[in-house]
């Protein structure tokens, strides 16, 4: 079904009620199994979350959220589980939460004409928007105008806009931003924009393109947070489901477009919670990449236990993610 992808997050402290969930939900469904070395990273590193990433020149390479230090830090990995010391590559401008840019975080990594391209959350304490910045190696970054290039201006996007994702569409010569706005803690749903440029956004005029869905009690709360995978016609979409604003799952769903016409994977949510594991509360960002070698799904995402987030690893074995045969 796919071919070979080599490509290609807000620090708010809350108190987090108690989970609950369905007596013997499964923790995977269809064919992800968690990896026993989760979680991969935090630990001593503090909270970490959000990622994105790309694989190229034998290494996994990641770009995470790291709360400590309001910062998005880079690190890398040739198995994905074992990951050097990471080191910060964006920081924060202030040091006053009301200002746009005191905590940076949710970055999503784009790789074109040997440059690195980087659309990443910006916010103050009540405010969220997105920044743009580019750079030669990945690890030194400079913004690409001053201030965010995409902010929050119609009502469902409410007070914050973030965790873009972009792909460059070569046959239209545009790029294409899924973002989720909406609440500041956790957005809503997903809307899509367009830009020649990366900096002057045109959002789509269907806007949300991605809503929960009330029939399916695991997401009825909020979607957010997409990775988006184009591949042989279709938009594929690894996205969180909230069941409410504390219990979050991760899905899979696809659209022609990427903006209509969505299909669900019959067996969502993929990953959920692991009861009083690490990732006992939630399961938040994935970030999946094919080996076509290795013919293994790989994906990353961030799990939450209490107020502690860290990085863990869950596995496909095939490239077949189980929807339907006769569409592809």
């Amino acid at each position: 079904m796919f071919r070979a992808l080599r490509y290609t997050a807000a620090a708010i402290v809350v108190l987090y009620a108690g989970t609950v969930f369905s007596p013997g939900e499964e923790s995977t469904s269809g064919g992800w199994e968690k990896s026993p070395a989760s979680p991969v990273l935090g630990g001593d590193l503090g909270v970490c979350f959000d990622v994105t990433m790309l694989e190229e020149d034998g290494l996994f390479k990641m770009w995470f959220s790291w709360r400590t230090t309001r910062s998005i830090a880079y690190t890398e990995s040739a198995d994905g589980i074992h990951w050097s010391q990471p080191v910060i590559v964006i920081r924060p401008g202030s040091d006053s939460p009301d200002d746009w840019n005191y905590n940076i975080n949710r970055p999503g990594i784009l790789k074109r004409g040997g440059v690195y391209h980087l659309w990443y959350t910006s916010q103050s304490a009540e405010r969220s928007a997105i920044c743009y910045a580019t750079s030669a190696d990945g690890i030194h970054w400079e913004p690409v105008r001053e201030g965010p290039v995409l902010v929050s201006e119609e009502e469902w996007e409410k007070t914050s806009s973030m965790c873009p994702h972009v792909l460059w569409d070569e046959e239209k010569q545009e790029y294409k931003m899924w973002y989720s706005a909406g609440e500041q803690l956790e957005p809503n749903a997903i809307g899509l924009a367009t830009s020649p440029d990366g900096i002057h956004w045109t959002k789509d005029a269907r806007n949300p393109v991605f809503r929960s869905d009330p029939s399916n009690a695991w997401e009825r709360h909020k979607v957010t947070a997409a990775q988006v995978i184009k591949d042989r016609g279709w938009y594929y979409f690894f996205y969180i489901g909230f069941e409410n604003e504390n219990l979050a799952r991760i899905g899979i769903a696809r659209s022609r477009d990427g903006a209509t016409g969505w299909e669900r994977l019959e067996c969502n949510p993929i990953i959920s919670p692991t009861t009083d594991a690490w990732d006992g509360d939630a399961c938040y960002k994935p970030f999946a990449i094919y080996d076509k070698e290795e013919d293994l799904w790989r994906l990353w995402y961030n799990g939450r236990k209490a107020d502690v987030e860290q990085i863990g690893l869950a596995t496909h074995r095939g490239e077949d993610l189980g929807f339907p045969q006769s569409d592809e």
